[in-house]
């Protein structure tokens, strides 16, 4: 017997993709476009601290970061033109993926997003950024977007456990992702955050302690990766040294559909996999498939009889915006 699935998840995948939002919000189809504001890290500039965090290179994140233009405009340009003939999208987002795409002053930020805004083919801005860069102007600023169009904002977090953000020097803690959340809901925005599966020290239960805690969250979707390594990053060192251990492609299967499970329903899945291009990717292999990876995580949660939202015990009094869960640390 087919169970009966909770409203808006996708029958054949059993979770609700961020496609699948596209199409509900927009009516149609709509592709991102990666934008590259020319933006830095507080994490590498010495705001916070310097070095970044040990996992991250971001010639391998954003491609734009690998193709060098000039202006925003010309950058939404070149992609409008790649993409609207691939995909056959006739409307788009704005995507600021590269560094911190709120770090910087007011009237910079306004000025990039302007420029990408005003082809009438951008339906929408969204801003890939830090807990400790939304700061209350900038958080207005957004909210003053989000009165005329979407707009998104991906927060990264990688773990519930302060132990796990130390060890890959994020420079912010658990209560930072807590208070920029609290700051930015109820502001019309779409808040989704940036979770990685399978760091050094974690256990199937600490990964699964991370989604409870988002699940207790006013946000909006989450974005999965796996743990992988780039070349020339200090998590590359550390692997190539033996110090940290990749999960295999079963473990991550296994372990993405547990996370899933313990998500509301609804929860937009942005991404349930992270990669890089070929040349940069250190390990593992096996995240290069990423259709195949969907495929199977999919067939898992079939052969589970399990979707999306069958196993969330968050209390679902603790997901408004008045009232926050304290941060789950870990020693």
């Amino acid at each position: 017997m087919v169970p009966t699935l909770p409203a808006g998840l996708c029958p054949e995948r059993r979770y609700r993709p961020f496609s699948a939002f596209l199409r509900e919000r927009f009516g149609g189809r709509v592709r991102r476009i990666a934008l590259d504001g020319g933006f830095t890290c507080p994490n590498v500039d010495g705001t916070v601290t310097t070095g970044g965090c040990t996992f991250c290179d971001n010639d391998s994140f954003s491609p734009n970061r690998r193709i060098r233009l000039r202006g925003i405009a010309a950058q939404v340009e070149r992609s409008i033109a790649i993409l609207g003939r691939r995909f056959k999208a006739e409307r788009f987002l704005a995507y600021f993926q590269a560094g911190t795409n709120t770090h910087g002053p007011v009237e910079k930020l306004r000025r990039l997003y302007d420029e990408a805004l005003a082809d009438p083919r951008v339906v929408g801005l969204v801003v890939a950024t830090r807990p400790d860069a939304l700061p209350g102007p900038v958080i207005d600023l957004l909210a003053e977007y989000a009165r005329r169009t979407f707009v998104g904002v991906e927060v990264g977090l990688q773990s519930a456990h302060d132990r796990s953000l130390a060890w890959m020097n994020r420079g912010h803690d658990v209560a930072c992702f807590l208070d920029a959340v609290g700051r930015c809901a109820g502001r019309g925005l779409d808040l989704s955050a940036h979770v990685i599966l399978g760091l050094p020290g974690e256990s199937r239960d600490d990964m699964l302690a991370t989604a409870d805690f988002l699940a207790a969250l006013p946000i909006h979707g989450v974005k999965i990766h796996n743990l992988h390594v780039v070349r020339d990053t200090p998590l590359a060192g550390q692997y190539e040294r033996g110090e940290v251990p990749m999960l295999e492609r079963a473990e991550y299967v296994g372990v993405v559909c547990d996370f899933v499970e313990r998500l509301p329903a609804s929860f937009v899945l942005h991404r349930l996999t992270g990669d890089a291009p070929p040349e940069h990717l250190l390990t593992p292999a096996w995240c290069l498939d990423k259709a195949g990876l969907l495929r199977d995580i999919s067939v898992e949660l079939r052969r589970r009889e399990s979707w999306q939202g069958k196993n969330v015990e968050a209390a679902a009094g603790s997901r408004t915006t008045g009232r926050r869960p304290l941060p789950m640390v870990s020693g």
